[in-house]
């Protein structure tokens, strides 16, 4: 029998303009290859670059927030498994897929912890250095934890972030389940068709204006990064591109001083193929940087952080440079730009962590190999997992009573 699978989506997909729609895009083509019936949820509004789910034979419904008529949908819908799509869809529909679909499987897709990413955030404005405690301190941990608890599986996009949560906030193992990006593996024919070196130009940076990291780092790249390049080379350019990106980045358009603001691209290999160098200078953020699995698979390295590289390496060799103060960051872009050999290195290594931690089929094997045992033994799972239980009583389901009283007040 064909088994049903809903995602309750925080937004409609946009695979060519964040990294989640990416990401989501992956998951939900890997399901359809595991023979699943696809409906897919949101309260959300689209937008322009919204995803055709329907050409992927996937059935979209618009639901409401805060209204039974979602417990309907989910009673005849009968759902065998269920998405949340990040912590907040799960507080809000949580519950309620636990009282009328008590069967389904429920999986939190969170594509980064938004609470680390918050505290960093919070940080880096007040300028103060960041530590762990700040973020175990942070009531969107403990939102996002109790989220995690509450699901039978959570998927974990950053293998720094899965180990995060079971050393320093003590999450079983049996929980959580590490699904990074999956692509195809580079072949060495697809190296061979890549743009060379000298047919390379210029830098890029890549980044959605609603995302507040690239934001930063746009500012960054402006008022400090670029200017150390560009007096060491003149004639180089630095290419902006992303979608929603605000009026204060577009004004930083400055051709005379090679600072190119250039807005969404169609076609991000394109534009990733044309340049030498991807610059992302990110002084916050959580989960894995799909720009910088963008410039791996298309052949362009990079010079970033030690937050853009978190989680995306397993300790081997960077496809570029690490550099978290800047005059160094703008020294290892210089050098990389003008030197062929050390380039083509920095270049490989992205096709090896590609082919080594990104490969298509085996993700994709090692999660329908786990779907199916927790499956299999899923009262048992939720049994052991006695936390999980408790936040689902009543004493403790705060959202539940919440909506139910929005739901009423609004009817009166």
């Amino acid at each position: 029998m064909t088994k049903k699978l809903l995602v309750i989506g925080h937004v409609w997909p946009e695979p060519k303009t964040t990294a989640a729609g990416c990401h989501m895009l992956q998951l939900l083509e890997t399901f359809i290859t595991f023979g699943h019936k696809i409906t897919f949820a949101s309260t959300a509004a689209k937008t322009e670059f919204s995803l055709d789910l329907d050409h992927l034979g996937i059935t979209e419904v618009s639901i409401q927030l805060n209204h039974s008529s979602f417990d309907d949908f989910l009673v005849k819908l009968k759902p065998d498994i269920v998405i949340f799509d990040r912590f907040m869809v799960e507080e809000q529909f949580g519950w309620r897929v636990a009282e009328f679909a008590p069967k389904a499987l429920r999986i939190l897709n969170t594509e980064d912890l938004h609470s680390l990413r918050k505290a960093r955030e919070e940080a880096v404005k007040k300028e103060r250095g960041f530590s762990l405690d700040q973020w175990k301190n942070h009531p969107m941990t403990l939102r996002e934890a109790s989220s995690i608890y509450r699901s039978d599986i959570t998927l974990m996009i950053s293998p720094y972030e899965m180990n995060l949560l079971q050393q320093e906030l003590g999450i079983p193992r049996a929980l959580l389940f590490h699904l990074p990006f999956m692509v195809a593996a580079i072949s060495s024919e697809t190296v061979q068709q890549w743009p060379s070196f000298e047919k390379r130009a210029d830098f890029v940076c890549i980044g959605n204006g609603k995302h507040a990291p690239n934001v930063d780092s746009i500012k960054l790249l402006k008022n400090t990064i670029w200017p150390l390049i560009r007096k060491e080379l003149p004639k180089a350019n630095l290419y902006i591109y992303g979608a929603y990106l605000p009026q204060l980045v577009k004004d930083m358009h400055n051709p005379k001083a090679g600072f190119h603001v250039e807005g969404w691209a169609e076609n991000v290999g394109d534009v990733l193929q044309k340049h030498r160098l991807l610059l992302a200078p990110l002084r916050f953020g959580a989960g894995m940087k799909g720009k910088l699995l963008d410039a791996m698979i298309h052949g362009i390295p990079s010079i970033t952080t030690s937050i853009g590289s978190e989680g995306m390496h397993n300790g081997l060799p960077w496809s570029g440079t690490v550099a978290d103060d800047w005059p160094g960051f703008a020294r290892a872009a210089v050098e990389l730009y003008q030197h062929q050999e050390q380039w083509t290195a920095a270049q490989a290594k992205g096709t090896t962590l590609i082919n080594s931690l990104y490969q298509k089929e085996t993700l994709q094997n090692r999660l329908i190999i786990h779907l199916r045992e927790v499956t299999e033994y899923l009262t048992h799972h939720r049994d052991r997992n006695f936390t999980g239980r408790l936040l689902h009583h009543e004493t403790l389901t705060s959202t539940k009573y919440l909506a139910k009283w929005i739901e009423e007040k609004n009817r009166k």
